[in-house]
């Protein structure tokens, strides 16, 4: 029975959100570890506020790292596992290579909750939730994170390298990767605002890894990304190719005279970019150590 009614409840849930196959949240709950690990929110947030206050930064990148292991294969905490001599993850990737961070913020949270309640909280499931506190540290929204997602044993190099929307991207190429993913074209400009770190200085030789903010307040979550693209400052192509006399006009306008409206938005799909594809049940591992498999 209980079987047959989750199949109808599924079955429901396509019929009515074209293209959830690549999103599931059947079997995620804001309650998984009530009991198995009730202090790990708690734990998560002490070391995202720590991070944030070291480094207001953090709170970007560890979004910025979120957002890429959801688009490569699902929310699985692939996008944290070290390169090793017989295995490649995805740090070295294009989109990854010399300017995904935050790492170490994940492993001070997981050796906190390892001491707490050992394999029992995902790496994946610790992204997510350090993902929300860092846009709320910085004066964000908040959202209630469903939890239950597991780590996969396994990344794609080749993946990251073709699945996570690149700097010189148009807008159709932008709302094809997205709807590849499960999240509309304004999913995708809403989350927009941290998909992407731009290179700083840009000198003609060296400073590959120096990194600049996307716009003028990086220490604060706010909407003034959708002001500059309004004033024609976006400093990505695929940043202004969101207003550019095309379908994102509108909402781009919205978002930067309605920061209300854009904070909204944004934490509505941060929770649905969350779903994309987890690992559930018994799938994947429960890692010791986020950087390698047990």
């Amino acid at each position: 029975m209980a079987s047959s009614i989750s199949y109808l409840f599924v079955t429901l849930i396509l019929s009515i959100i074209s293209l959830l196959a690549c999103t599931s949240n059947a079997q995620l709950s804001p309650t998984f570890y009530a009991t198995s690990c009730p202090n790990f929110q708690r734990i998560a947030r002490d070391e995202m506020t720590k991070a944030v206050n070291r480094q207001p930064r953090n709170a970007a990148s560890i979004l910025r790292l979120f957002f890429h292991d959801c688009f490569v294969n699902g929310c699985d905490g692939s996008v944290l596992l070290d390169d090793t001599a017989t295995f490649t993850g995805e740090k070295n990737a294009g989109p990854n290579r010399n300017s995904a961070r935050g790492f170490e913020v994940i492993d001070a949270i997981k050796t906190r909750l390892e001491a707490a309640c050992n394999a029992t909280v995902s790496c994946a499931d610790i992204l997510a939730v350090a993902a929300r506190d860092g846009v709320a540290l910085l004066g964000g929204p908040t959202w209630t994170v469903p939890l239950g997602r597991r780590d996969a044993r396994t990344a794609s190099q080749s993946a990251a390298n073709s699945q996570i929307p690149g700097p010189s991207s148009s807008l159709a190429t932008l709302i094809s990767m997205f709807a590849a993913k499960g999240l509309t074209a304004q999913d995708m400009t809403v989350l927009s605002a941290f998909a992407t770190t731009r290179r700083t200085t840009c000198p003609a030789t060296g400073g590959d890894a120096n990194l600049a903010p996307l716009d003028q307040t990086p220490n604060r979550f706010d909407n003034s990304y959708y002001q500059n693209l309004v004033n024609r400052r976006g400093l990505l192509h695929s940043d202004q190719e969101l207003f550019n006399g095309g379908s994102q006009d509108a909402t781009v306008r919205g978002y930067s005279t309605n920061p209300a409206s854009f904070a909204r938005d944004f934490a509505a799909a941060m929770v649905k970019m969350g779903n994309i594809s987890p690992l559930t049940g018994t799938d994947g591992e429960i890692r010791r150590n986020c950087r390698v498999v047990n």
